[in-house]
């Protein structure tokens, strides 16, 4: 009995040092271990914020969401929020026809995505993309543009906070640091498909 070893192919070689090299230069952006550690930092936070809201919504932890009107009790974060006072401005009836049962579950599937893969550093893209479309939607559901809005800014406000703080940890390949950025990105099958980094 003979043992054969098995040598990785020419080109999935090629595939690890050319992921290699890309993380050699996503590390260039931001060169100091202080300014990879503070966007790992960032990453967790923002992560955090909708994996929270995940559990809030879904549990009833009490935070925004009572027990009575937890997603397991019978709730419906998405709808509820669409049909609220909160939602104003002449885009408010846009958003009551998005009140259906679907949208909790997209809404629902969508938070506790993007919290879980922004907190592992994995599909930031993808989550970037997700999170800033959720998050300019809920902006301008809120309406933030009149006097007595619910925001304190009618420009700049936390929905676009969160949105841009995506983008950036998306951008700078934040998952590389104390994340599974890295090992992500050597899957092969996202070699080809790099939108799903």
């Amino acid at each position: 009995m003979t043992a054969h070893t098995l040598a990785p192919s020419a080109s999935a070689t090629r595939r690890l040092a050319n992921a290699d090299r890309q993380a050699e230069a996503r590390t260039a952006l931001v060169s100091t271990a202080l300014g990879r550690r503070s966007l790992a930092v960032l990453r967790f936070a923002t992560g955090f914020i909708f994996l929270w809201a995940f559990l809030d919504k879904t549990f009833g932890l009490g935070f925004s969401t009572p027990l009575e009107r937890a997603w397991i009790n019978g709730g419906a974060p998405a709808q509820g929020f669409l049909t609220s006072p909160a939602v104003v401005g002449p885009l408010k009836g846009f958003f009551a026809a998005l009140a259906v049962p679907a949208t909790d579950v997209l809404f629902m599937a969508g938070m506790l995505g993007i919290g879980l893969a922004v907190l592992l550093g994995v599909g930031l893209r993808v989550s970037a993309a997700a999170g800033t479309a959720l998050m300019v939607l809920m902006y301008l559901a809120e309406w933030p543009f009149t006097p007595n809005a619910g925001s304190t800014n009618p420009i700049v406000d936390y929905h676009l906070i969160y949105a841009l703080a995506l983008i950036v940890l998306a951008a700078l390949s934040a998952g590389d640091t104390w994340g599974l950025g890295r090992q992500w990105k050597r899957i092969p099958l996202l070699g080809q498909r790099r939108w799903l980094l």
